[in-house]
């Protein structure tokens, strides 16, 4: 899900010729958590479970809540189950990490939170004006 949401919004985002903003806001989505990782190393919330470094936040909880929010607020707008399976998808991502004792809940969380936020947000690149939309109408 760390690849396969992401690229089906790309997929998504080039045929709504919205792919420069969708790329922007990945870029930033991936240097943000690089950063936090880079800035957070040894100290104890970046401890993993498996007592290695660097596991604040999860990046593989980021990408996957990236691409889900994405497609969701953009691409399924109109389609609430199809964004709850997005939405699903990317909890079963987040979840497998903590279940793998890669990372704690409290890594995934904030890289899911991360993700989410660049993925429903739009900075108008290439359209009429910026918003954020988080998809699931009903």
């Amino acid at each position: 899900m760390k690849y396969g949401l992401p690229a089906a919004a790309a997929i998504c985002a080039a045929r709504d010729d919205r792919l420069e903003d969708f790329a922007v806001r990945g870029l930033m989505q991936a240097a943000v958590v690089l950063a936090l990782k880079s800035w957070t190393d040894g100290t104890p919330i970046a401890r993993r479970p498996s007592g290695e470094g660097k596991g604040f936040p999860s990046g593989h909880s980021a990408a996957a809540a990236f691409g889900a929010a994405d497609l969701a607020g953009k691409c399924f707008d109109d389609e609430p189950l199809a964004g709850a399976a997005a939405y699903g998808a990317a909890g079963l991502a987040a979840a497998s990490r903590v279940h793998a004792g890669e990372h704690t809940s409290r890594q995934v969380m904030t890289g899911a939170l991360i993700g989410f936020s660049f993925g429903a947000a739009s900075f108008g690149i290439g359209s009429e004006g910026a918003e954020f939309s988080i998809g699931m109408r009903f």
